[in-house]
């Protein structure tokens, strides 16, 4: 997809990676507006982004909200050709047995609903016009589950799960879909959950130094490459994949285990996924 002379909404937009994907699209020549909980935080980085770059002050789990900041952008920069669901807080790092309810349904309210209302809000005019791209923010716990990660990973799976959905919906209408699933990022995660009302633990790595995490500008070139080519996953650090490739190795065993039934009903094609059981 071409990015300039799009028009970008970036939420989270106001530091760490969201800042830094704003930064990139505005170098692509996109017009670009960003949203934040934090109004200060807005302020500062509407100031360095400079030129006509609109902020929007946003609760990403306030429906409303939403609505307000469609009308305040198509109004100052016209119709969204880009959008970056990007806002999101940090892990508790409690068992998920012990979890606060509360803190659970936050998660899943900023970053699952949170990233749901923004494809409600805009998708539907992209698909009308048969232009435009999505890039859903999740992490590499959104591919590969750790303990004590609980409502953080059940949030980020949930969100790559959509965006493949979405993914398929959309291909026909010329609106591509990205899910975004970093590495440890240098970022404020700590502050912006701290801002949220999350209680951030000694060891959290959302309280990692600097130093420990990549440049968030080195995601905001992979999500441009994303975007102009489409690409359906964009990950940050190949040294996960050993990994990712460990996660799989049980469910496709699993298959193994079993005949296939019904062939003509795999997706895909008539029995194109036949995978033989191991004696």
């Amino acid at each position: 997809m071409e990015i300039a002379g799009c028009t970008a909404f970036v939420t989270g937009g106001a530091s760490g990676i969201g800042l830094a994907i704003a930064r990139a699209l505005l170098r692509e020549g996109a017009r670009v507006a960003i949203a934040d909980i934090s109004q200060d935080w807005l302020d500062e980085a509407v100031a360095e982004l400079g030129g006509e770059t609109v902020g929007v002050r946003l609760d990403v789990a306030d429906r409303s909200g939403w609505a307000a900041a469609r009308e305040t952008i198509e109004h100052r920069l016209g119709p969204v050709d880009i959008l970056v669901n990007n806002a999101g807080i940090g892990p508790d790092l409690k068992p998920l047995a012990d979890t606060d309810p509360a803190y659970f349904d936050r998660m899943v309210s900023i970053k699952l609903t949170g990233t749901f209302n923004g494809v409600h809000t805009f998708v539907p005019g992209m698909r009308e016009r048969r232009r435009g791209h999505v890039v859903n923010t999740a992490s590499m716990a959104g591919l590969i589950a750790s303990a004590r990660l609980g409502p953080y990973t059940a949030a980020k799976f949930a969100v790559v799960g959509l965006s493949e959905v979405l993914r398929a919906e959309l291909a026909d209408f010329g609106v591509g879909v990205s899910v975004l699933c970093p590495g440890l990022t240098a970022t404020r995660l700590m502050e912006t959950s701290a801002r949220a009302g999350v209680d951030q633990p000694p060891g959290n790595p959302a309280r990692t130094s600097p130093q420990s995490g990549i440049d968030p500008a080195v995601v905001g070139e992979l999500v441009i490459d994303g975007i102009r080519h489409n690409r359906s996953h964009i990950v940050t650090h190949a040294e996960y994949a050993d990994a990712a490739s460990r996660r799989f190795e049980p469910i496709l065993a699993a298959f193994d285990r079993v005949p296939v039934r019904n062939p003509d009903t795999l997706p895909g094609s008539a029995g194109s996924a036949q995978r033989k059981p191991k004696p």
